[in-house]
């Protein structure tokens, strides 16, 4: 049977790794140290593992222990602002949208200029996970990139919000391309797809002679390119949101586009829907002439 942590486990063993001390803990926790000991001892065979070696100078969390009280700290902070948020949400309109780690600064940005009326509750997390909270009824919506590349659960529905085409960014003294089809052999080129054609991508690009490598998110792709003075492959919208007037665009070597849906259930959010054309048009385009565009 799997081992359950409640509320006080997480209390203890965040108080004692911050103490460094059972006894230091357990006056703050107004109990006595040999309850707590018996107590953090209970939890420990529970779990099967060693949390703290505890000796006469103190107690020192282990790996195991160093992280459940990291996620202890995070989770008691969690409920400590429950109730704020819960008074929150009673008082003001809100809405909780998903993205994909890669999109989050570029979706949260645009909604929080589109909704500014609304309390927004912002979710980062893959996108299966993401349309998986959808059909929970957890998340009301969330902007994905492989709603076209995968089967939706029953009772949702993808909007399609557009497409992004892939371009090939040439930043300032970057080394001039060769002519014809092979003008990328031999050079490195970073490159991020942010859906699942990223594969694709790779084996294109090593077709025509490069020498791809996979950015970690959109953003650090143009960052690093830029530092390297080398090529880099990423959807238009991330060229136009992260630009650089320096930087030349080209079409994309390897044919591509990034596909945005939006995924919810029936009917929309109608706060969302009232925003929606205009959300859109700022995720995949940035307008340069916004003062709001980061």
């Amino acid at each position: 049977m799997r081992s359950s942590l409640k509320a006080e486990d997480l209390v203890l063993v965040e108080a004692v790794s911050r103490h460094g001390s059972v006894g230091a803990a357990a006056k703050e926790l107004l109990t006595t140290q040999p309850s707590a000991s018996r107590r953090l001892a209970a939890l420990e065979r529970r779990l099967g593992t060693r949390l703290f070696e505890r000796d006469t100078t103190g107690a020192r969390p282990t790996p195991a222990g160093r992280e459940l009280a990291r996620q202890a700290a995070r989770l008691l902070a969690d409920l400590d602002a429950l109730p704020a948020q819960i008074a929150a949400a009673t008082q003001a309109p809100s809405l909780s949208l998903g993205t994909i780690q890669a999109l989050a600064p570029i979706v949260f940005t645009a909604a929080q200029i589109e909704l500014a009326s609304v309390t927004l509750q912002a979710e980062v997390d893959h996108g299966p996970t993401l349309i998986g909270r959808v059909h929970q009824g957890l998340l009301d919506a969330a902007i994905v990139t492989i709603a076209d590349q995968a089967v939706l659960p029953h009772g949702l529905q993808a909007t399609g919000l557009g497409a992004s085409p892939l371009v090939l960014v040439l930043p300032a003294d970057t080394t001039p391309l060769a002519a014809g089809r092979k003008a990328l052999a031999g050079r490195e080129v970073l490159y991020s797809s942010i859906d699942l054609a990223g594969e694709h991508l790779r084996t294109g690009l090593s077709g025509l002679g490069a020498l791809p490598q996979p950015g970690p998110t959109i953003e650090a792709t143009l960052r690093i390119a830029r530092h390297r003075k080398v090529p880099a492959v990423v959807p238009d919208l991330a060229a136009r949101w992260w630009d650089d007037p320096t930087d030349r665009l080209l079409p994309s070597p390897v044919p591509g586009k990034v596909m945005l849906s939006l995924v919810t259930r029936p009917p929309q959010p109608s706060r969302l829907a009232q925003v929606l054309p205009a959300l859109t048009a700022r995720i995949l385009s940035a307008p340069k002439d916004s003062p709001d565009r980061p």
